[in-house]
This record gives structure tokens, sequence and C-alpha cells, in this order.
């Protein structure tokens, strides 16, 4: 494919952008109506599969995390997001963006992700409502 290609399918499907790669196991937390049905769609078309639920009992490549100011404690979520991945794996943090209701100050997603004990990597708007933090866990 070219390099006009990727970038075109990068701004037709934004789970391009989001770095998933074919074959990926990717487990889903916190989904909800107010999800963004497009992003999960093209997140499955990249990756070839159906996204895994919460009742997943083995390790994923990626935790997709939507995640809204109403829905607990940030930390305890993503601790628990830790212990589901496979080795080297990422979180994608899905937040609503600033004015939505459960939005979250940033700052606080980054006490949250330095208190678990992961690495921010970058942010970028995903969707309309939704903006996507990528957290690195830490090598086991």
């Amino acid at each position: 494919m070219s390099a006009t290609a990727d970038h075109a399918e990068e701004r037709t499907n934004p789970a391009a952008r989001l770095g998933f790669e074919p074959g990926q196991v990717v487990q889903e937390i916190g989904y909800d109506e107010d999800v963004d049905f497009d992003l999960r769609e093209g997140i499955e078309s990249t990756i070839g599969q159906d996204l895994v639920d919460e009742d997943y009992d083995d390790v994923a490549d990626v935790v997709l995390l939507w995640f809204r100011d109403e829905d607990g404690d940030l930390t305890d979520a993503l601790v628990d997001a830790i212990g589901l991945l496979e080795d080297g794996g990422n979180i994608w943090l899905l937040t609503p963006k600033t004015g939505r209701d459960g939005y979250i100050e940033p700052s606080d997603i980054s006490d949250a992700a330095q208190t678990a004990g992961l690495s921010q990597t970058k942010s970028i708007s995903v969707a309309k409502d939704w903006t996507g933090t990528r957290l690195a866990a830490p090598k086991r």
C-alpha cells in the first residue's frame, strides 16, 4: 500500500491511527451505549476479529478502556487493566472530550496512570466525542 493510501485510511478509519494490527486480541472494558460504534467497527476491521469483552479469560495484546468520570476510580481501573495484558501490551484509555458528560481532566489521567505504573505515550482525538490516551504497561 502506498503512503498516500495509508494516510487516506487513517482519515477514514481512526483505528488505523491507533496502531492496531491484524490478529491482535483487543479486550474492551467499559462498553456502554455512549461508545463510538464507528471506532469499534474500525478496530474490528483492522484486527480481523471481534473485540473480546470483560469476561475474556486470557491475556490481550491491547485493552480498550472506555472510562467516564462517574465510572469510579481510574487508578483502580488501570491497575485491573494491566493484569489483563500480554507482556509489552498497551492500554488505550478512551475518555469523553472536554465539555462532554463524564469528562476527565488530563491531569487526573496523568496522575492515575503514573500511580498505576503506566507510561503515557500519546493522546489523540479518536472520535467526535472521545479522546484516546495510549498507556504503556511496564515490562514484567
